[in-house]
């Protein structure tokens, strides 16, 4: 029975906190000490003992007691695009609760207009953007055609700490989506209730990718239909970022998104992984889907979380609308129910606000 906490806190570490933003590029085979680090949260000191034998060394990650803010970028990277930068397609924020038996799970439009501070990294001036070109504007190199997405991420960072009031990003992770199918397959497929009819503009029924003509696919679609299903990788990962054709569009697709993350999650929680060489395969699938920054080790994350679980994980549904100016769309804006739920977040107030608002709460 130990040997299986143990397996599911580390998994919890990995999946649950890499897929909500905790850096985990870094297998759990490596030391989980890491002295350089900085802290992720408060740490509680006692003096020691002063008894003859030495007392057993707290586990890595005893320390974090939360509250944590933890975020996952989605980012789409166009590589097959001539000069094309990075750009957040996905902000997904994971809010723990101090204890780290709950959270919450939440999202930001991509479109979110914003205040993008300055960034002296990029030569960035600083401006009214889309939160989404903010890791563009950071990761550009003065003089250079590469790109430097560690610096795009910081920039993200900076803006989504301006704009919501939250002081701290503890940890976050960088996710190509094209790279996440590998993990659905590893847990062997996950199940998932589809909320309403889905047409795939990026996939055919078979998987292939469709057609690109211009700027429009043409070709057969795979559809999802509505209902419980269950979906291999490539159909999740293209179930999750499908907006054309929905009726709210990205805050549609933003909810997808978060049903995805705890699908995979629940599948993980039903597997004992107890198998080594199950578990590198899953460490392995994402490693290939991440570039991590911030943090401390997974191992030390991995004890923090072990029990927090899928179902103490809150999905929260933040709604808006466009703005613009004349006929010309400029992005979207955050009502004021979703503007207070951030307030929430960085006053400590999320449980009392959504008694409040209790249509936030995403429902399945």
């Amino acid at each position: 029975m130990r040997n299986s906490k143990i397996t599911w806190a580390v998994v919890t570490g990995v999946v649950v906190a890499a897929l909500a933003g905790v850096g985990v590029a870094v297998a759990v085979n490596r030391s989980s000490s890491n002295n350089d680090a900085a802290p992720s949260t408060r740490v509680t000191e006692s003096a020691p003992s002063p008894s003859a034998s030495p007392s057993p060394a707290p586990s890595p990650g005893a320390d974090i007691t939360g509250p944590l803010d933890l975020l996952l970028a989605g980012v789409d990277t166009r590589i097959n695009v001539p000069d094309w930068e990075p750009h957040a397609d996905a902000i997904m924020l994971l809010h723990v609760e101090p204890g780290l038996k709950s959270a919450y799970l939440y999202s930001l439009p991509r479109d979110l207009r914003v205040q993008v501070p300055a960034f002296k990294k990029s030569g960035f001036p600083g401006g009214k953007h889309k939160i989404t070109e903010a890791m563009a504007y950071g990761s550009r190199v003065p003089g250079k055609s590469t790109k430097n997405i560690a610096n795009g991420y910081e920039l993200l960072t900076k803006t989504i700490s301006n704009y919501t009031g939250i002081k701290t990003i503890q940890a976050g992770a960088i996710l190509n989506f094209g790279g996440l199918d590998q993990l659905v397959d590893e847990l062997g497929g996950i199940d998932i209730t589809v909320d309403r009819k889905v047409k795939s503009r990026h996939r055919q029924p078979n998987g292939k990718l469709r057609k690109l003509v211009g700027h429009d696919y043409i070709g057969p679609q795979a559809v999802y239909l509505p209902g419980k299903r269950h979906l291999v990788g490539w159909q999740a990962i293209d179930y999750a970022r499908q907006r054309y054709g929905l009726p709210n569009g990205d805050y549609d697709r933003q909810l997808h998104q978060r049903t995805l993350v705890k699908a995979i999650l629940d599948k993980a929680l039903s597997q004992q992984l107890s198998d080594p060489a199950k578990l590198a395969a899953v460490i392995t699938a994402l490693g290939k889907s991440l570039v991590t920054l911030g943090g401390r080790q997974p191992a030390e994350y991995a004890y923090a979380l072990r029990d927090l679980t899928p179902a103490n994980i809150t999905s929260v549904q933040l709604e808006g609308g466009g703005v613009g100016s004349g006929s010309g769309y400029l992005g979207e804006q955050l009502n004021s129910e979703a503007r207070g739920f951030l307030k929430a977040v960085a006053t400590g107030k999320i449980a009392a606000y959504l008694k409040a608002h209790p249509k936030l709460v995403s429902k399945g």
